[in-house]
């Protein structure tokens, strides 16, 4: 039950918006204020969980309907955000801060969430976990993270895995540039190695290039062009959150190269791991990211901690308001990056 908490953005971000006036930014400042404040306080746990539990919480459809549960959520808070925008005499800073609370929602309860059903085994799961990266423009994420990112992260061919020493601002440069140039690479190869046209059923990213196409024309047609406008930079500030969260979870780590000349294998040492309870709870054990790229396949709730594992010494709601300010954030994690593993 503690997973619900993971809506509490969302519903505080739609109180905000509907109450209008400075409340429209309350999404901002709950996950980048009180959220990084009341995670320094509360403590870590780094339990993991017995073979029996573990049985038993993948046996648990409740966990699967959290995160299913969260399509109504975001295109129901962007509906009603578009609808405000639309049907009211907003400031310049009310539209500003319906575009920022919005951008937190997309990002934490959607992009967020399409990443964990992006890694799952049904077809259903991963058409929601599509339907969730449409909002934020970012659907190539699906093929380019599956197909790219696992497989070169913490490396120089991955265009999501953060340089020691680089900055936040030139990371997004690399990231949202690069992942839209790989994610077509991989396509392309993908189809040739299928022997399809571009254009088939399943070239994905034929398809997703005409359904953000497509969702930007509805949103026009149907809230003009102030709901255009939100929906646009609300989906780009959802992307941002997405990348500021790859950009501390692989910050200054690298694969070393083996004799063959091949990069070592993935483990448990090459992604940040946090084990503050808060944010694992908002971002549905996210933080637990050193487990997760050591075996993809394992859903988040049965996430482990390993002590091997590079330790954020915050959070992740933390550590992403930290790395807004680039000096504070060289100053606190290069001494933590393993001199072994320096990129």
């Amino acid at each position: 039950m503690k997973y619900l908490w993971a809506y509490s953005v969302p519903i505080i971000g739609m109180l905000g918006i509907h109450y209008q006036g400075f409340w429209v930014w309350s999404a901002m400042i709950y996950a980048f204020v009180m959220i990084p404040i009341a995670e320094t306080l509360m403590p870590v746990n780094t339990n993991n969980y017995s073979k029996e539990e573990i049985e038993n919480r993948l046996k648990n459809k409740f966990f699967d309907f959290l995160l299913y549960l969260n399509v109504p959520i975001v295109y129901g808070s962007l509906l009603y955000s578009l609808y405000i925008v639309t049907n009211n005499n907003l400031s310049y800073t009310e539209i500003a801060g319906i575009i920022f609370s919005l951008g937190v929602i997309l990002g934490a309860n959607g992009i967020n969430v399409a990443h964990e059903l992006g890694h799952r085994k049904t077809m259903f799961e991963k058409i929601l976990g599509k339907i969730l990266l449409i909002p934020s423009h970012y659907t190539h994420f699906f093929i380019e993270h599956n197909h790219g990112h696992h497989l070169h992260v913490s490396t120089p061919n991955d265009p999501s895995t953060a340089k020691y020493n680089q900055t936040l601002y030139a990371f997004w440069w690399q990231t949202v540039s690069g992942t839209y140039k790989e994610a077509w690479k991989i396509q392309n190869r993908l189809n040739e190695m299928e022997k399809r046209p571009f254009y088939a059923f399943k070239s994905d990213m034929f398809w997703f290039t005409i359904i953000q196409i497509t969702y930007m024309i509805l949103i026009y047609t149907f809230f003009a062009i102030n709901g255009t406008i939100v929906a646009l930079f609300a989906g780009i500030i959802g992307f941002l959150v997405l990348e500021t969260v790859n950009y501390i979870e692989h910050y200054g780590l690298k694969r070393n190269i083996l004799p063959s000349g091949r990069f070592e294998r993935v483990s448990e040492k090459h992604s940040w791991n946090s084990n503050h309870v808060l944010g694992r709870i908002v971002l549905y054990e996210l933080t637990r990211h050193s487990d997760h790229h050591y075996k993809s396949q394992k859903e988040y709730q049965i996430l482990e901690y390993h002590d091997v594992s590079p330790q954020m010494p915050f959070g992740y709601p933390t550590s992403m308001v930290m790395s807004f300010i680039p000096p504070l954030w060289f100053a606190v994690m290069n001494k933590r990056v393993p001199v072994d593993m320096k990129s």
